[in-house]
């Protein structure tokens, strides 16, 4: 499968490949989706300010639940297989947490945290309504503070549209990648 938008090509103009090296580990080459995006250096600088991967008010744990749970939802194989390889593991992460984001829900056996489920069900409601009711705002906000909470909404509709740019310009798996687990 090859992606609908090409890649830029090296050589990248010196403040996207700084941000290039900033990011990826030592001899990792950049994203497919960093690489598209770099087409165009504001595209790519206004994408990269938004991304929220910096230590921010949710714990590393949280910010892969929310980014996890979107991208599965919006069936963003791509992303959610860079996150899950990048940082499952150290997010503590476990096989029956990942399978029930993408295929579970809040109710599963695998989330003991009330906050994770709360989150669950935060992600659930805002892709399939856009908004959140009172009664798991309330829940929501009694567990988290207003800045997480901003966080929270920010960072699922972040990536919400990463899975709209990695969807429909059909970007292949990164071949390290994880993919998304079978249905129980």
């Amino acid at each position: 499968m090859s992606a609908r938008v090409g890649s830029a090509v090296p050589p990248f103009p010196e403040a996207v490949q700084s941000r290039f090296d900033q990011l990826m580990p030592p001899g990792v080459p950049p994203l497919r989706l960093f690489t598209m995006l770099a087409r165009d250096e504001r595209l790519f600088t206004r994408f990269m300010d938004g991304g929220l991967l910096d230590k921010g008010n949710l714990s590393l744990r949280h910010r892969e639940i929310v980014i996890d749970r979107v991208t599965a939802s919006c069936r963003c194989e791509y992303e959610w297989g860079v996150h899950v390889t990048l940082f499952a593991a150290r997010a503590g992460l476990t096989g029956p947490e990942l399978h029930s984001l993408v295929h579970g829900n809040a109710d599963d056996p695998c989330w003991e945290e009330t906050s994770e489920r709360v989150l669950i069900r935060i992600c659930d409601t805002l892709h399939a309504q856009a908004n959140v009711d009172a009664e798991l705002w309330a829940e929501f906000s009694s567990l988290f503070g207003d800045e997480a909470c901003l966080e929270v909404l920010m960072l699922a509709g972040f990536y919400r549209m990463v899975s709209y740019l990695a969807n429909s310009t059909r970007l292949p798996p990164e071949p390290y990648a994880a993919r998304f687990p079978t249905a129980a």
